[in-house]
Parts: C-alpha cells; sequence; structure tokens
C-alpha cells in the first residue's frame, strides 16, 4: 500500500510559478514510476508528466512541455513539479500518481492522492 499526499497548490497570476510535492509512504514507493495529473471543473482528469522510480525518465504532455519539471527525491520519498508561465487553462485539481511508469502516461495508477487545487488568475 502507498499514500501519497499532495501539497503546493494555490493561487497564482498567468505567467507566474508554482512548485507542487506529493510525499509518499509505504514500504516499496520508491521503486514505482510518478506522476501527475490535472482535472479541470467539466472535464475528465489528464496526464501531466511522469518520471521513472529514479529519476531517469521523465515525459510530458505537450500542453506542460518546456514549462513544468519533474522530479523526484527517494531519500525523501518525494516528487515535485516545478510550474512555470503558468496559463488560466493550467487551473485545475492536481493528483499524484503512482505505477507502473508506461502505465501512467496512459492515465493509468495504482495508487491516487487526494489532489491540490492550482488556480492561475488571468
Amino acid at each position: 500500500q502507498v499514500t501519497l499526499v499532495e501539497s503546493g497548490g494555490g493561487l497564482v497570476q498567468a505567467g507566474g510559478s508554482l512548485r507542487l510535492s506529493c510525499a509518499a509512504s509505504g514500504r516499496t514507493s520508491s521503486t514505482y514510476g510518478m506522476g501527475w495529473f490535472r482535472q479541470a471543473p467539466g472535464q475528465e482528469r489528464e496526464f501531466v508528466a511522469a518520471i521513472s522510480w529514479n529519476g531517469g525518465s521523465t515525459y510530458y504532455a505537450d500542453s506542460v512541455k518546456g514549462r513544468f519539471t519533474i522530479t523526484r527525491d527517494n531519500a525523501k520519498n518525494t516528487v515535485y513539479v516545478q510550474m512555470s508561465s503558468l496559463k488560466p487553462e493550467d487551473t485545475a485539481v492536481y493528483y499524484c500518481g503512482a505505477g507502473n511508469y508506461g502505465s501512467l502516461a496512459r492515465g493509468y495508477a495504482a495508487y491516487w492522492g487526494q489532489g491540490t487545487q492550482v488556480t492561475v488568475s488571468s
């Protein structure tokens, strides 16, 4: 069992930056791929970014490529996403997920966090 807790969400102006954190707990949490997903009101949850268990591979949705950076610190069992040049369309609840790295990019995670709200004002 892996428990994920997101933090760092909030309100930011367009063009600003924000860093989200996801703290994982569980005996084998450091062996999972980790990912970030988001869900805007009235829309389905979508993939944002994923990172392999050792941080050696990353993958991004086209909509955030070049603006978001996913990293992880296995010593702290934490994964981060640094979000820059934020746009109003980035407004959503952001979720952390853990699972197979290849599956994360297809939207499948074995474990999910509760989410953190990110609001980008224009």
